[in-house]
């Protein structure tokens, strides 16, 4: 296109701009677009949440999108060529959705699998984390979509986020927290980066120069935007002095022309800082509108992708990402064509649609493939699929969009907008829509004409198979109250209690329950205000303007706990195999709060102990986003980690069950045995606003080898179908010229299939450094490589460079990494527990540098 933007000079422009103007750049409309200047043909350009797909503009009516797998799944494929495509797959997604900026990669730490996002993030291990953080990066800027890598830096638990003074040694923050973002930058260069909601050094990351100057721009070479996480910006002339370019979301809170006017002529912020920020995002502006012209000056309007091509990508993705933790006796795969067998499906998320954590990482999926769908679509007709949920595993009732019908029979409900009259009260209908979630966001979309005060009804009809009683959960960020058949059912309007809904900002989930008959359509009318709640004494108050507003119902069919689990103790003692879906859900796994345990929720650890003691030929697929503890372990047969896989959810883990696909995922963080193993623990929490890092470099794998701590599955780990040989490992070149850039050492390893069946390897290197006064972990991973699919009888040499890094540390004093001269330990194996092969290389001269 030949839009004079594309080839506008943008010193030029600014020099153009009206002092509002500029300010406005700084700062958003809304919650997904930068500002444009109609006057001078600048656009606007939109950005959508990640990582794990693309979810558009609008949390109220979403367009629906494919579904990847969470990022720890992510990772576990130890393959960054196919996490290249994964970006390339996103990119396409992104422009689709008429957006050229998407909000990932999340790369921060997982040193607590407790961690509310930990899901987002890949690893514990900040070397696993960069290298495939970078190659997300490169796919998905491959197509011209901006990659705003995310949340910089510090953000590895949700407890006072906003708040939290990350306490870290400088060590630490350079060697393990800051090195995934350096990685990415010095091989992927992000054009954008997130600033974290929390602090370092007690300075807020939006408003910290010496990480987003010092660090950043000037060691790190970055010449792109810095964008505040959403209602993560702080103050006006420090975040902008600092070097933060851009406020989010919008209206912003405090980049508005008054402030800022303000702050210049008190001169706490010079006007070239301010023309310099512009200039910053002007330029971005410009790079994206040149690499994605049609999307930036085209209808801006949102689309959803389907074909075969892209389900059979989701599901290569999704089978890599799979471990198989343990196998007892073959159990695994199963025989999909074996005449008369019978297979029982079991657990409170066989049916459930759980394909992704909550919070910003959740979208509406295209369609979702349950493990029940994907398991009893692999057998044939012989095969005899039973199903029992066993028990309910919910945080949140679930919720009711597919149950329910609008007045017109469509599948959800309906929701009218109204405005409200002097006394504050319902008066006219402004606007009708359609919804397919019963989980109603209202914080980026309201239709025009409302005043600052408004209400919403929401009605449809719920028909049940069978008589039974049913039970309701509200949550609110406002007011609400539900009636159903008329009947005022459950009030979260004139009294509340504070909870946990929309990111802390609402209610806890108000429950009650009806006996409805079979057969019968039963009204579910629920009014809802923006009104600010009640203020109860005694009780936090959640009356004050509140960033997040909405509504979310919930429900099911009352059930007798002990009685499921029996019933479905008896389905599998009649069955040959069974296979319990057990784990999380979006309610477990969110942004906003952390997990409070490694249990799995509800009695899912005594169903599967009661099945296991009744059936040896029980299997457990366990979707979670990180660790949970199995004290069941011992018992089961075999024990398959599905993590959340997206849209092929059901498809890919029936896939490695029946051995369509042979497991070659790899755990990309330990998994303990309790919590008190966990190296984070009693420091997850804030201390007076401070989150103390105490374990220091000993994150994941690093304590629990120092320590001699046995973990439930060590880092690293992965079963498969078949069984390899590492024949040997070669050092093939030692580093004699200590070149900053480039490999400095090749480690090439021999491996072959020596089972049955074909499948891939993963080969992992890990360093032991020089010898130091200061405590350093000893076995560090700072390589791997995986081989093709090898045949039975084959093999592979694959290679394992190691660059500079690989030896470096941080040197405090110095402010500089550093290499010493001395004897280094490589050791070559297929876990950090399982290290085969060991070797050494001297290193004749020490070596150290500033930036990358």
């Amino acid at each position: 296109m030949g839009d004079p933007f594309l080839t506008a000079s943008i010193p030029e422009l600014v020099k153009r701009l009206r002092v509002e103007e500029k300010i406005s750049l700084l700062g958003a409309p809304n919650w997904w677009n930068t500002s444009s200047i109609p006057r001078l043909g600048i656009p606007s350009v939109r950005m959508s949440d990640g990582p794990n797909g693309v979810r558009g503009s609008s949390h109220f009516v979403p367009t629906p999108a494919q579904c990847l797998p969470c990022a720890t799944a992510i990772a576990s494929t130890f393959n960054p060529e196919l996490v290249v495509k994964l970006g390339k797959f996103l990119g396409q997604e992104a422009k689709i959705k008429a957006s050229v900026i998407l909000l990932a990669p999340t790369c921060n730490i997982q040193r607590t699998p407790l961690g509310g996002r930990a899901f987002e993030s890949f690893s514990e291990d900040p070397h696993l984390s960069g290298t495939i953080a970078a190659a997300y990066v490169e796919g998905l800027q491959s197509e011209g979509v901006a990659a705003c890598i995310k949340h910089f830096v510090g953000n590895d638990q949700e407890d006072q986020r906003t708040a939290a003074d990350s306490v870290m040694t400088e060590r630490a923050l350079r060697e393990i927290y800051l090195y995934p973002f350096m990685w990415a930058q010095k091989h992927a260069q992000p054009w954008a980066y997130m600033t974290s909601y929390g602090r370092i050094e007690g300075v807020h990351c939006s408003e910290n120069p010496r990480l987003l100057k010092g660090i950043l721009r000037d060691e790190w070479k970055f010449d792109g935007i810095v964008i505040s996480d959403w209602h993560g910006t702080y103050s006006v002339d420090q975040a902008l002095n600092a070097g933060l370019d851009l406020e989010m979301p919008g209206p912003p809170k405090w980049r508005s022309t008054t402030l800022v006017m303000q702050t210049l002529s008190a001169q706490k912020l010079s006007f070239p800082t301010l023309e310099d920020r512009v200039t910053k995002m002007l330029t971005f502006v410009q790079k994206q509108a040149k690499r994605n012209p049609e999307v930036v000056f085209g209808d801006h309007i949102e689309r959803s992708r389907e074909g075969d091509d892209l389900r059979q990508f989701c599901r290569e993705v999704a089978t890599e990402g799979i471990v198989l933790l343990k196998n007892r006796s073959k159990l695994l795969p199963l025989n999909a064509q074996e005449p008369n067998k019978k297979i029982a499906i079991i657990g409170p998320n066989a049916k459930g649609y759980v394909i992704s954590g909550g919070g910003s990482a959740a979208l509406k999926p295209t369609y979702v493939v349950t493990p029940f769908d994907g398991i009893n679509a692999a057998v044939n007709e012989t095969v005899t699929v039973s199903y029992h949920v066993g028990c309910y595993a919910h945080k949140y009732l679930p919720t009711l969009e597919n149950q329910l019908k609008t007045p017109d029979n469509k599948t959800g409900w309906q929701c009218t907008f109204y405005t409200h009259d002097s006394d504050q009260n319902p008066d006219q209908p402004l606007q009708t829509f359609h919804l397919n979630d019963t989980r109603v966001k209202l914080n980026d979309f309201l239709p025009q004409g409302l005043g600052e005060e408004w209400s919403i009804k929401l009605e449809g009809t719920l028909q049940l198979e069978k008589t039974a009683v049913f039970e309701f959960g509200l949550a609110v960020a406002g007011r609400a109250k539900l009636w159903v058949n008329d009947e005022l059912l459950i009030d979260n309007w004139t009294k509340q209690t504070p909870g946990d809904f929309f990111y802390g900002q609402g209610t806890v989930e108000e429950k009650a329950s009806i006996e409805l008959e079979a057969g019968k359509p039963a009204s579910i009318l629920v009014w809802y205000t923006n009104k600010s709640p009640p203020v109860n004494d005694g009780e936090r108050d959640i009356s004050q303007p509140a960033l997040m507003r909405g509504v979310r119902l919930g429900g099911c069919e009352k059930i007798d706990d002990e009685q499921a689990i029996v019933e479905a103790v008896e389905l599998a003692k009649s069955s040959d195999a069974v296979i319990v879906v057990a784990g999380l859900t979006p309610e477990w796994e969110s942004e906003g709060f952390d997990r409070p345990d490694l249990k799995l929720p509800g009695k899912q650890d005594e169903l599967i102990s009661r099945i296991a003691a009744e059936s040896h030929n029980t299997i457990v697929c366990v979707q979670a986003g990180s660790a949970v503890s199995m004290p069941w372990a011992n018992q089961v047969g075999a024990i398959v980690q599905a993590w959340y896989l997206g849209n092929e959810t059901g498809s890919a883990i029936a896939d490695v069950i029946f051995g369509k696909v042979n497991p070659s995922g790899r755990l990309p963080l330990t998994f303990p045995v309790r919590e008190q193993d966990i190296p984070a623990y009693l420091n997850d929490k804030c201390e007076n606003g401070k989150i103390y890092y105490r374990e220091d470099l000993f994150v994941g794998y690093k304590f629990y080898q120092a320590r001699g701590i046995a973990p439930l599955f060590p880092f690293g780990f992965g079963l498969s179908y078949t069984t390899f040989q590492i024949v040997g490992a070669h050092l093939s070149w030692a580093p004699t010229l200590y070149e900053l850039d480039g490999p400095w050492t090749h480690i090439k390893v021999s491996v072959e299939n020596t089972g049955d069946v074909s499948g891939a390897e993963v080969i992992q290197v890990y360093i032991t450094g020089v010898p130091t006064h200061a405590p350093t972990p000893q076995n560090q991973l700072r390589g791997y490589a995986k081989t093709k699919v090898l045949e039975p009888g084959a093999s592979e040499s694959v290679t394992v460079s190691l660059d500079k890094y690989a030896f470096a540390s941080w040197d405090e004093s110095r402010h500089a990494w550093v290499v010493p001269r001395g004897k280094y330990v490589y050791h070559v194996g297929r876990s950090s527990d399982h290290l085969e092969i060991s070797g050494e290389l001297t290193l004749e001269r020490e070596v150290s540098w500033v930036g990358l």
